[in-house]
């Protein structure tokens, strides 16, 4: 496999970067002596066993489910790492987030804008501009809780780790050594980020909701949950297709998700790219490390 076409991914975690290569996943988080610490796991993808789920929009769902599964694993790990957790979540503990996780995203992203379209009536009674209005409610509280968490201390610090996620990946694909003077050079947006693909996600449901017609609220919110991997397995391709494209069409279709990213990334310090730095480093086939790559564990 070339390096072009080799491709890692990552979340910036709190005081630390998680990054996803070919076959392991590793989180680096900056301790309270300011150290490096590495933990490194094997993928072990679900998709390895059932090869039908690399499959275009199924891919997708996969993916998503696989990235906060492993997102919350490598928070937990950042959080007791960085101090602020006594120990990691248990497999049941983790399942009982996520599941918490999304019945909350179904209330803030779901429920609320599709109830809060029928507000609409007064205008017209047309489905399609009803469902039209409500997701545009659905993108405005999701800017609006985007806007909302970035003033948040914290929250700024693992948004400046975002940015030292997206640098470091960028620098790799660029193919030059992984060192913070080369990392600090390169964009802190990034085509395949996962801010690009939430966004495509409220942009593309509102295409596919909007000729669903008009039922109860009950049945208007399980049709959004039921059809919600079909909208994740859209957007994926779309992402995917546009990270390797020239097309007009494609680049334009992500450029919101790239605007977005100047508010959920910041510009990182050296130690919070020499952090990302290791972890990508972690992830990466040894023979495709860049020559000249530093080193920055102690």
């Amino acid at each position: 496999m070339s390096e072009k076409k080799l491709s890692i991914g990552g979340q910036a975690v709190i005081e630390g970067v998680m990054m996803r290569g070919p076959e392991k996943v590793a989180t680096a988080v900056r301790t309270p002596d300011k150290k490096i610490e590495v933990d490194v796991r094997p993928v072990n993808s679900i998709s390895e066993r059932f090869p039908i789920l690399k499959k275009p929009m199924l891919r997708g769902c996969v993916s998503l489910g696989e990235s906060l599964v492993m997102g919350l694993r490598s928070l937990s790990y950042s959080a007791q790492m960085a101090g602020e957790e006594d120990e990691q979540l248990t497999d049941k503990e983790l399942a009982g987030t996520i599941v918490f996780a999304f019945v909350l995203a179904a209330v803030l992203f779901v429920a609320i804008p599709t109830g809060a379209a029928k507000l609409f009536h007064f205008i017209t009674e047309d489905p399609v501009f009803l469902n039209l209005m409500e997701g545009a409610l659905r993108l405005l509280i999701f800017i609006g809780y985007i806007g909302a968490i970035s003033l948040m201390k914290d929250i700024q610090r693992v948004f400046q780790y975002h940015g030292a996620e997206h640098k470091t990946i960028a620098c790799f694909e660029a193919g030059e050594p992984l060192t913070v003077e080369n990392v600090r050079k390169h964009t802190r947006l990034h085509k395949r980020c996962g801010t690009s693909f939430l966004l495509i996600v409220m942009l593309v449901s509102i295409f596919v909701f909007a000729f669903l017609g008009w039922p109860d609220l009950w049945l208007r919110i399980l049709s959004r949950v039921v059809l919600l991997p079909v909208v994740a397995g859209i957007s994926y391709e779309i992402i995917k297709l546009s990270a390797n494209s020239d097309n007009c069409v494609l680049g334009w279709a992500i450029k919101p998700g790239l605007w977005l990213q100047y508010m959920t990334t910041r510009e990182p310090d050296d130690d919070m790219i020499k952090v990302a730095i290791e972890s990508a480093k972690a992830v990466l086939p040894e023979d495709k490390i860049p020559e000249g790559t530093a080193n920055y564990i102690e």
